[in-house]
């Protein structure tokens, strides 16, 4: 029974971990070695693979793009989810279910859905191939879910509290920023956590309001074909590298999302 706790969860580990270390192992190959023989490990390990994504601006400027659009989105999605989540959980008037179901209906319809609206209305304010449309784009989505999860945190914090610091003599704002942010930091890390795992992983809306200048990253992991065929190694090395900074945003919030969870507000 002891041997079957620990077991299981290792070969689903070991599992879940396999394709990332096929793919990080893949990138210190050529291509020629990938498409030529089955490899547990590089054979001719190489770094040529890196040092084209670190030396070539076209691949470098895409993981700045990506991390510039998701970086905006994300300030912005909170920013715009906090007081709306707060007015949701504070104040009741007429058509406010409703006006919140509203709200999560327009995150359940399909990034497609939005794709050629957003490209016209951007191209005709010259937005069109920036990282600020499709921060604004991904925002759109963001927000729904950003203030449902904020709401369920806010709503398990007792009223008394803000009455408390109005008879104290705290203004709104001062109440909102010194006193009720801090109490709902978890809920804040993880709105932080799905706001940038949505927009760092979206691709249709990023490679539909992109060309040239602000091209993401996953928009460029689909172009790797040359005379020869795909850049299968400059593949695998781009995409061990995407997978850096959602684990670094997992790392720094997991005690949030665990919080979130065992709250129930996730």
């Amino acid at each position: 029974m002891k041997t079957t706790k620990w077991l299981v969860p290792t070969i689903y580990i070991l599992f879940l971990l396999l394709p990332i270390y096929w793919l990080v192992s893949m990138s210190f190959k050529s291509t020629n070695e990938i498409l030529g023989s089955f490899t547990l490990w590089p054979q001719n390990f190489t770094l040529e693979n890196y040092i084209t994504i670190f030396t070539d601006s076209t691949w470098y400027m895409g993981y700045f793009n990506s991390l510039s659009y998701v970086s905006i989105n994300t300030i912005l999605s909170v920013a715009v989810a906090l007081p709306a989540a707060y007015a949701f959980s504070r104040f009741h008037f007429m058509g406010d279910k409703h006006l919140f179901f509203w709200l999560l209906t327009n995150r359940m319809a399909p990034a497609a859905v939005f794709a050629l609206p957003f490209f016209q209305l951007y191209s005709s304010i010259g937005l069109f191939d920036t990282y600020i449309a499709v921060a604004l784009a991904h925002t759109l989505f963001n927000v729904p879910l950003t203030v449902w999860i904020l709401e369920g945190f806010m709503s398990g914090i007792p009223k008394q509290l803000d009455e408390t610091a109005y008879i104290d003599g705290y203004s709104f704002t001062r109440f909102f920023i010194k006193i009720f942010i801090p109490t709902i930091l978890a809920g804040i890390g993880v709105a932080l956590f799905f706001a940038f795992m949505f927009s760092w992983v979206e691709l249709l809306l990023a490679k539909t309001l992109t060309a040239v200048h602000a091209k993401p990253i996953a928009a460029l992991m689909t172009k790797t074909a040359s005379s020869s065929g795909y850049e299968l190694g400059l593949l695998a090395a781009a995409g061990s590298l995407t997978i850096i900074p959602g684990a670094i945003v997992v790392y720094f919030v997991r005690n949030y999302i665990a919080k979130g969870f065992a709250l129930g507000r996730v």
